[in-house]
């Protein structure tokens, strides 16, 4: 009887759905999307939304839709000619060359993510020295079954090199388990702690115990929009319950501290220093609200938080040396200077400024033993300055050559700092910098790419915008490139939350290379290459210049022969969803094609979503008429017209996302198919084991790629997609 009433129910979830089915599986059309308008009024404005059925992704019509839409897109996808061809030359690629990334420095132990060559997912791994022989803590392939997969999201030593603290999801969820290894031996201690996405943990010197951050319990009648609201700051100490820690800040943790719900606490502890230091932020602001309080207050309830900065004081970061606090600050300097003062008795109206602003930005500081070390970006290049504690300018480290620099690590009981060199054609390489011999040693954690860049260059490059702003463009190429306006182009731009787009070796680069494609980076305003000001020139009411400037990034290529519209491809992804979109919608003519990954597409529904209420400080609210039509202005899906020929289109989500609903790409591409009269191509492709892609794995990127590389190549008419000079094999 059982297995009738499941098979009964099956048919009957199943039956409606069926024309959804058969057209998928006919490969002639995707499935078609009914109409079913509403109509919201935003301070006085109608605004009618034609697929908002769509968002409610639990409903079956709903799932079977999304389902539909994939298997189309596979069907496209699966036959072209050179998918295969290319998933083939990116498992080489990305097999060739070890990663590393993550790399943290403890008592002389390292710590850090690796992929090696043959592996699908990174793992966790340590060295007791650089010298010392690499050691395997925690493997999450073996945490994995057929039916879930694992990755790991963070990982944080204690501060005695005993214990390390690590994030660990299924699917790419980013909904983060929060475990603790041994690592002498790799035992799990047996920890275990939920709703840890944002643990951002802080051992304390005893090693036994830590901060994290864990996002409150939500009942079942509680709206999605509360997911990442109140959330605290608790201690654990290893061995005991953590549904009994204690909160120690945040959300009515403290009557003398009062937090509106939607900032986010951290707590920052620093090795030899006897204060513990807690951040507030919106997640999304490069401004931090700081607090502090002896270590040996904790425990002891209430604490007495002493506030050093607050969101008026514009500060990004600091650190401490002794009773000396480092801040890095914008206030009044867009482009960043680090300020001075007493750790004890702070007073930011009376600090010292140590390193001034200057055309270069300052993007971040940290202190060792000896010295504050002090990275700055440069017109796109990486600078890094020593000041010594015991006094004497700042003085410049030499570089080997100019590139990027990331993952700055420093131990304050250790003298130098570790850092992270790349460029567009120079894979990275982790250096630690010797004080006493005044120079840069190459650790060996990773040798050098085999993948063979010799044949490619680059160039950077501005172009003028609408408005007169100079956008810096970053072109990557074969050597002997013909500027006859027929080359294949790829052009990724992003453009908010300040971040930057920095020269970084990518080996996968190199199968679209070999092949003449042009690839181009823009730094559009809304990002952070200029600073503070760069990121408010593209953001909010401001957002329109984020469009505008990748749209004169392309009409640069053209202009300059690299590409013409029928070979120019445009790719944004998340907050750049809002980019590309915008693009394609405001200049469909300028396209050929364009791929949209997890992408901002619906940004006047983003609020209702999980996590809409903390990007209101980038994006803006609808609640307020200027919020509103900020939102209009940068919400692509309500941009699409009916009737016009727009570029081929790729939109790719993973249904575990939990930053940008994957529905947004559904809507986007329903509206689409709907509206263009091109003939082109418009597909929707989900993984279903897979978030925002910062779990995905190997072979899920070389999948994805492939998908991408192998649609762009057929769509922009590339002379020579099928074949190809390879130069290293």
């Amino acid at each position: 009887m059982k297995s009738i009433v499941t098979v009964v129910l099956r048919l009957v979830a199943f039956f409606p759905l069926l024309p959804f089915i058969a057209t998928a599986l006919a490969q002639n059309a995707p499935p078609k999307a009914p109409v079913r308008e509403v109509t919201d009024t935003y301070s006085g404005t109608r605004v009618v939304d034609p697929y908002r059925w769509m968002e409610d992704t639990r409903n079956p019509e709903v799932v079977e839709w999304m389902k539909a839409q994939n298997a189309y897109a596979r069907s496209v996808l699966d036959r072209l000619p050179l998918r295969n061809e290319l998933l083939k030359r990116l498992s080489e690629l990305s097999n060739a060359t070890i990663s590393i990334s993550g790399v943290q420095r403890v008592t002389g132990k390292y710590f850090y993510f690796k992929v090696a060559p043959g592996e699908n997912d990174r793992k966790l791994y340590m060295r007791d020295d650089l010298s010392g022989e690499e050691r395997l803590l925690v493997d999450p392939e073996k945490l994995s079954d057929a039916a879930k997969r694992y990755s790991i999201n963070y990982f944080t030593p204690s501060q005695d090199g005993r214990y390390v603290a690590y994030g660990i999801s299924p699917g790419g969820s980013e909904d983060a388990e929060l475990r603790v290894a041994e690592t002498a031996t790799g035992r799990d201690t047996g920890e275990r702690i939920d709703r840890a996405q944002f643990a951002s943990v802080a051992w304390l010197p005893d090693g036994r115990a830590f901060f994290y951050n864990r996002l409150q319990k939500l009942s079942a009648d509680e709206p999605p929009t509360e997911r990442y609201q109140k959330s605290r700051v608790f201690l654990h100490t290893l061995g005991m319950d953590p549904e009994k820690d204690a909160p120690m800040f945040g959300y009515e943790v403290s009557p003398a501290v009062k937090i509106e719900p939607a900032l986010i606490p951290f707590a920052a502890t620093i090795p030899g220093s006897p204060y513990v230091f807690v951040y507030l932020t919106s997640g999304v602001e490069p401004n931090v609200r700081i607090y502090t309080s002896p270590l040996a207050s904790i425990g002891k309830m209430p604490i007495s938080w002493r506030m050093v900065a607050d969101f008026a004081d514009e500060v990004a970061a600091i650190d401490a040396h002794e009773d000396e606090l480092y801040l890095l600050t914008y206030k009044n300097t867009p482009r960043y200077k680090v300020i001075r003062t007493s750790l004890s008795s702070p007073d930011l109206t009376r600090a010292q400024v140590v390193v001034p602003a200057s055309e270069a930005v300052v993007t971040s500081i940290a202190a060792a033993k000896d010295a504050l070390y002090v990275q700055k970006l440069d017109g796109g290049i990486g600078r890094l300055l020593r000041i010594d504690f015991q006094g004497g300018s700042a003085q410049a480290i030499k570089l080997p050559y100019d590139g990027a620099i990331s993952n700055v690590a420093t131990d304050a009981r250790e003298p130098g700092v570790l850092l992270r060199l790349a460029s567009w054609t120079k894979s990275p390489t982790y250096y630690s910098y010797d004080p006493m011999r005044k120079r840069l040693v190459d650790t060996k954690l990773v040798p050098p790419s085999p993948v063979d860049f010799s044949g490619i260059e680059s160039v950077e490059v501005k172009a003028r915008s609408y408005d007169g702003a100079m956008v810096p463009l970053s072109i990557i190429y074969k050597r002997g490139l013909k500027h006859d306006g027929e080359n294949p182009t790829l052009m990724f731009g992003y453009g908010a939350y300040g971040i930057s787009i920095d020269p970084n070796f990518n080996a996968s680069l190199l199968a679209g290379l070999e092949r003449g494609v042009v690839f181009a980076f823009a730094h559009v305003r809304g990002g952070g290459e200029y600073g503070e000001d760069w990121h408010r020139a593209g953001q909010k009411l401001t957002k329109i210049n984020t469009i505008r400037d990748f749209i004169a990034c392309a009409e640069y290529l053209i202009r300059e022969k690299y590409t013409s519209p029928a070979h120019l491809a445009g790719q944004g992804g998340s907050a750049g969803g809002i980019l590309i979109g915008g693009a394609i919608t405001e200049r469909p003519d300028l396209f050929g094609a364009a791929i949209i990954n997890v992408g901002v597409l619906n940004a006047l529904r983003a609020e209702t979503t999980p996590n809409g209420v903390p990007n209101i400080p980038e994006f803006g609210t609808a609640k307020t008429p200027e919020g509103f039509q900020g939102l209009l202005a940068m919400d692509a899906y309500h941009r699409v017209k009916d009737g016009v020929a727009y570029p081929a289109v790729l939109l790719t989500t993973g249904i575990n996302d939990p930053r940008v609903e994957p529905w947004m790409s559904a809507k986007m591409a329903a509206r689409l198919q709907a509206a263009t009269t091109s003939g082109k191509l418009v597909l929707l492709r989900i993984d279903y084991d897979a978030g925002h892609g910062i779990g995905s794995t190997k072979r899920q990127r070389d999948e994805e790629l492939a998908d991408t590389g192998a649609f762009l190549l057929q769509q922009l008419g590339a002379p020579n997609a099928k074949s190809a000079a390879r130069p290293n094999k």
